[in-house]
Order: C-alpha cells, then sequence, then structure tokens
C-alpha cells in the first residue's frame, strides 16, 4: 500500500503506547488520591470546638476522628440521648468527607471515562 506508513502494526503499536500513557496517568492520580487529606466536618460547619471532624484520604480510607472540646464534655456515654447525638454527628462527618472526596475523584479520575481498556487494567 502506497503512502502507508508503518502498516497495521505501526497503528498497533501507537495504540498500544497511548493505552500505556493512559494506564500510567491513572495510576498516577490514584496514589495522589491515596496521599490526599479530606477532612469531614459536622456540628459547627467549621474545625472548632463543637465539631466532629473525620480525616480520610481522596479513597474515603479513614484515617482519624476528632471531638471538639465542647463536644467531649456535652456527651455523656450513659445518656442514650447523647449517645444517639454523637452517633448522627459523627455519620454526618463520615458523609461530608465521602462527598468532598467524591468531589476529588471526579477531578483527578473524570478525564478517563469510565471506559478501561481490557488486559490494562
Amino acid at each position: 500500500m502506497a503512502g502507508f506508513r508503518g502498516g497495521m502494526n505501526g497503528g498497533m503499536n501507537n495504540l498500544v503506547k497511548q493505552a500505556q500513557k493512559i494506564q500510567e496517568q491513572m495510576q498516577a492520580a490514584e496514589k495522589e488520591l491515596e496521599e490526599l487529606e479530606v477532612v469531614g466536618l459536622s456540628g459547627g460547619g467549621e474545625e472548632g470546638d463543637e465539631t466532629v471532624v473525620i480525616y480520610m484520604n481522596g479513597k474515603k480510607v479513614i484515617n482519624g476522628v476528632e471531638f471538639g472540646s465542647k463536644i467531649s464534655q456535652m456527651i455523656d456515654l450513659t445518656d442514650e440521648e447523647d449517645v444517639e447525638m454523637l452517633e448522627d454527628l459523627i455519620l454526618a462527618a463520615i458523609n461530608d468527607g465521602y462527598k468532598k472526596a467524591d468531589e476529588l475523584y471526579e477531578q483527578k479520575m473524570g478525564k478517563f471515562g469510565s471506559a478501561s481498556l481490557p488486559g490494562f487494567m
């Protein structure tokens, strides 16, 4: 075939190289998500005395929980209503962190779309 450089093998090699490059970029973005810190908050809206803080990475792995000093003083663990309130605050902080982690994930991984190449992932 005149004018067709590289033939089928050249085109296939380029496709494989592009797929490998995309895979490397995706792996780098995944690593970055693991290293980023996301802070989920509840109770006061900002980190403070009345806040429950959840620390997680961009892949939603929870690394820590912190209670503001006023919450520690307000909660009576023998009072069922106080325990329920604390559970609700913790859950709200986790959900806030998950929402922020989802936004980070979309920023880092959304550009790759949902399709994956067989044999490369």
